[in-house]
C-alpha cells in the first residue's frame, strides 16, 4: 500500500479523502492556495504545502507546483478528487512520468471518454444505447444543418470537452443553429480551451440517471446501482437520490449491464460514472462518462455500504476488487442536498463571507460532508458549495422526512445559503411523488 498520498484538491472532498487514507493507514499531504491557508483540509492532513495564489490556474490547476509538492514531501500517489485536474489526462501522464500513482483511470481511458464525441463512438460500437446525433464533431454550418435535419429538431449543441452545464445550447429551428453553435464554441473555448462541439437529438423531459461503477486493473467491473440527479439548476445538480424513484429493478439491471459494457469497452479501471438520459418510456441513452469520483458518491455508499474512495485507493494499488456483482445490494433510500453559499432568488448568486456561527445536524441516518467551521471564510475564488447533507432510511418517504428535520436544524450564521430553498423543494408535491425531470426547476421559475 502507498506510504503517502497527496490530495490534489481542496474543501470537503479533500477532507473525505484524508479520512479514507487514515482508515487505510496512509499518511496524507494537503495542498492549499494562499486563500485556503486556514482551510480544514490543510489543518487536518499530516502535512500541508502552499502551492500558489488564490486563482485556480496559479494553484490547484498548477501541475508543476503540485508535482513539486509531491517531490518535497515524498508522496508516492496523488488523489485528484473531483473538479480541477481530476479529468486531465496530461496531469495523469505527468504523474506517471514522475513515478507517482494517479488514483484514477488511465490517461488513455480519460482521453477516449473525456472527449464526448469520441466517447459516443466508443459506446455505440460497444452496444450501449446513445442519443441520435452527429458522428464526431461539427465541421461547418452545412454539416450541422444536414445532421439536424436527419435527427429532427429540437437539437442540442454540446461542447465535446464540456462539463458543469457549459458549452450547451438548445436549438428549436434551423434559423437559430448558427448562432447557437458560435455561442457554444465561444463558451467552450473560454472554459475548456477546446471549441469542438457536436449535435444530439433533444430528449423531451428526461431524467438524469447515472450508474456508479468500480473496476480493477484485471477486468473486473461491478456497478453500484443508480443515482437520480434530475434536480438541477443550469445543468448543475442540487439534489441527488439513490436509487431513482422511476427506475424498476428490470431497468436497473439493463442500465447496469450497459454501464459495465461501457467500462469494459474503454478498458476502464478505478471509479467512474456512466450518465444516462432516461425518458418516460423507460428508454435510456448514454450521455457521458465521468472519469472521476462524483460529488454525490456518498449516497451510493449509504445504500450499498461500499466505500468508493477506499476502493479507488486499493485499485490504484493494483489490488483486485473484493466484491462481485452478487455482493451488491441496494439497502433503503438515500438523498443528498448540496448546501451552497448563494441566494436562489437572485439567480443562485454566490455570496462569499465569514461563517459567524454553525450547527451541523447529526443523528441516525444523517451524514454531512463538509469543510466549514465557525470563523471559516467562504472565498469568491472557488465553488460555493459548503456542505453535502445526506440522509438514509428504509424508504424514500422516510429519507425525505429525515432530510427535512436535518436541514431545519442546520444553522449557518453570517452568510446566505440555499437551505430554505431545499426545504421548499422537499415540500413540493411533485418532488414528494418523484414526478420530476431535468426541467423541473425551470418550470418552478429557477
Amino acid at each position: 500500500m502507498f506510504g503517502k498520498v497527496l490530495i490534489a484538491n481542496r474543501g470537503e472532498i479533500a477532507v473525505r479523502i484524508i479520512h479514507a487514507c487514515r482508515e487505510l493507514g496512509i499518511s496524507t499531504v494537503a495542498i492549499y492556495s494562499e486563500a485556503d491557508k486556514e482551510s480544514l483540509h490543510a489543518q487536518i492532513a499530516d502535512e500541508a504545502v502552499c502551492i500558489g495564489p488564490a486563482k485556480p490556474k496559479d494553484s490547484y490547476l498548477n501541475v508543476e507546483s503540485i508535482i513539486s509538492a509531491c517531490e518535497i514531501t515524498g508522496a508516492d500517489a496523488v488523489h485528484p478528487g473531483f473538479g480541477f485536474l481530476s479529468e486531465n489526462s496530461g496531469f495523469a501522464k505527468m504523474c506517471d512520468m514522475c513515478g507517482l500513482e494517479f488514483i484514477g483511470p488511465s490517461a488513455l481511458a480519460m482521453e477516449s471518454l473525456g472527449d464526448k464525441a469520441s466517447a459516443r463512438r466508443v459506446m455505440k460500437e460497444a452496444g450501449v444505447p446513445v442519443i441520435p446525433g452527429s458522428e464526431g464533431l461539427i465541421l461547418d454550418l452545412n454539416h450541422a444543418l444536414k445532421v439536424s435535419d436527419e435527427i429532427g429538431y429540437p437539437v442540442m449543441v454540446k461542447a465535446t470537452a464540456g462539463g458543469g452545464g457549459r458549452g450547451i445550447r438548445l436549438v428549436n429551428s434551423p434559423k437559430d443553429l448558427e448562432s447557437a453553435i458560435l455561442a457554444a464554441q465561444t463558451e467552450a473555448e473560454s472554459f475548456f480551451g477546446n471549441s469542438g462541439v457536436y449535435l444530439e437529438k433533444f430528449i423531451e423531459n428526461p431524467r438524469h440517471v447515472e450508474i456508479q461503477i468500480i473496476a480493477d486493473k484485471y477486468g473486473n467491473v461491478v456497478h453500484l446501482g443508480e443515482r437520480d440527479c434530475s434536480i438541477q439548476r443550469r445543468n448543475q445538480k442540487l439534489i441527488e437520490e439513490a436509487p431513482s424513484p422511476a427506475v424498476s429493478e428490470a431497468v436497473r439491471e439493463k442500465m447496469g449491464r450497459a454501464a459495465i459494457l461501457a467500462a469494459k469497452a474503454s478498458q476502464y479501471y478505478n471509479a467512474g460514472t456512466v450518465e444516462f438520459l432516461f425518458d418516460k418510456d423507460d428508454n435510456f441513452y448514454f450521455m457521458e462518462m465521468n472519469t472521476r469520483l462524483q460529488v454525490e458518491h456518498g449516497i451510493t455508499e449509504l445504500v450499498t455500504d461500499v466505500d468508493i474512495v477506499k476502493n479507488q485507493i486499493k485499485i490504484a494499488d493494483s489490488q483486485k476488487l473484493d466484491i462481485s456483482q452478487d455482493d451488491v445490494k441496494i439497502n433503503g433510500h438515500a438523498i443528498e442536498c448540496r448546501i451552497n453559499a448563494e441566494i436562489p432568488e437572485k439567480g443562485f448568486m454566490p455570496v462569499p463571507g465569514q461563517i459567524k456561527g454553525l450547527y451541523v445536524p447529526c443523528g441516525n441516518g444523517v451524514r454531512v460532508d463538509s469543510c466549514v467551521y465557525p470563523g471559516y471564510t467562504v472565498t469568491p475564488h472557488y465553488d460555493s458549495m459548503i456542505a453535502k447533507v445526506m440522509t438514509h432510511a428504509k424508504t424514500r418517504d422516510e429519507a425525505i422526512a429525515k432530510m427535512r428535520w436535518a436541514l431545519a436544524e442546520f444553522i449557518v450564521e453570517g452568510i446566505s445559503t440555499n437551505i430554505d430553498f431545499h426545504l421548499s423543494l422537499l415540500r413540493n408535491e411533485d418532488f414528494r411523488r418523484g414526478n420530476v425531470d431535468i426541467g423541473f426547476l425551470g418550470r418552478l421559475g429557477y
